[in-house]
């Protein structure tokens, strides 16, 4: 199959669309509710800061976070939408510091504009696959007017059908699966949405198969070829991807892999990075 990694080497310089806790006041660790499970070591409501939020909007146990029950909170990436809210939407003024109003409309606002930048990182992606050129133009229009969405006044983003929008740019990103799988060669498997929770699929041939929101939870996928396969939306928790080869495969994010188990023989995108904890448990 053509090798795409010379140009998708751009897909992996995303700076605003990757989470910049520097310049977010702490969103995620208060505007998002968690229930005790084994990813939280404890309920919290929404609108309530983490107990191990400081007062500089820093984690206290960041370092220890897996070691302390909180790995839901090392899989979790905002997409940029924490900076934008903080710094443009609110101008960069603190929840601590303005009216109870105005820090739960903060609040509000932070999950709509996640959503709309975890559109504008698969509008991205699309861009860069050759295959789906000929929708590059109706790519790039609906990366601007999500862009544009992003940056409505708080009122008009709370009131925001996300839904419909998202409704709107799935259609185009199924075409672009459509055009970036049919450039893989051979017979390609179509398990969208599919129940494959612990599926034994050691070595199996995935190429350019279509993994659109499927289950593979706990599954072994230890040296399967995933090259060109569709991963968008598809629950990787606890899936064993050592030595697999995900080269190709697209609208593949961080939070997927973070959740995930790998190894060093793992090939990935350049549009993801090597998680840390893989390095630690090699």
């Amino acid at each position: 199959m053509p090798d795409q990694t010379a140009e998708r080497r751009d897909a992996s310089e995303r700076p605003g669309l990757r989470g910049d806790c520097a310049s977010c006041f702490g969103l995620c660790c208060v505007a998002l509710p968690f229930a005790a499970s084994r990813d939280f070591a404890r309920d919290k409501p929404a609108g309530k800061p983490c107990p191990n939020l400081r007062d500089d909007h820093r984690c206290g146990i960041h370092a220890r976070l897996r070691d302390e029950g909180y790995t839901g909170c090392t899989v979790y990436d905002c997409f940029g939408a924490g900076q934008k809210v903080s710094q443009v939407t609110f101008g960069g003024r603190d929840w601590r510091t303005r009216p109870a109003g105005e820090a739960r409309q903060m609040f509000d606002v932070f999950p709509v504009v996640r959503q709309l930048h975890e559109l504008l990182w698969y509008l991205t992606e699309a861009l860069t696959l050759p295959a789906a050129r000929p929708v590059h133009a109706d790519l790039r229009r609906l990366l601007e007017r999500t862009e544009q969405l992003t940056l409505l006044p708080p009122d008009d983003l709370a009131a925001l059908d996300v839904g419909a929008h998202r409704q709107e740019v799935n259609v185009l990103l199924l075409r672009t699966s459509e055009l970036a799988r049919a450039a893989v060669p051979g017979r390609k498997k179509d398990r969208r949405g599919a129940d494959l929770m612990g599926a034994r699929l050691k070595g199996a041939d995935l190429r350019g198969a279509s993994l659109r929101g499927a289950y593979l939870i706990a599954a072994d996928l230890t040296g399967a070829d995933l090259r060109g396969a569709d991963l968008i939306g598809a629950d990787l928790r606890d899936a064993d991807l050592t030595d697999a080869d995900l080269r190709g495969a697209f609208f593949l994010t961080q939070p997927q892999l973070e959740a995930a188990r790998g190894s060093a023989g793992t090939r990935l995108p350049g549009s993801v990075a090597r998680p840390v904890h893989w390095t630690a448990r090699a």
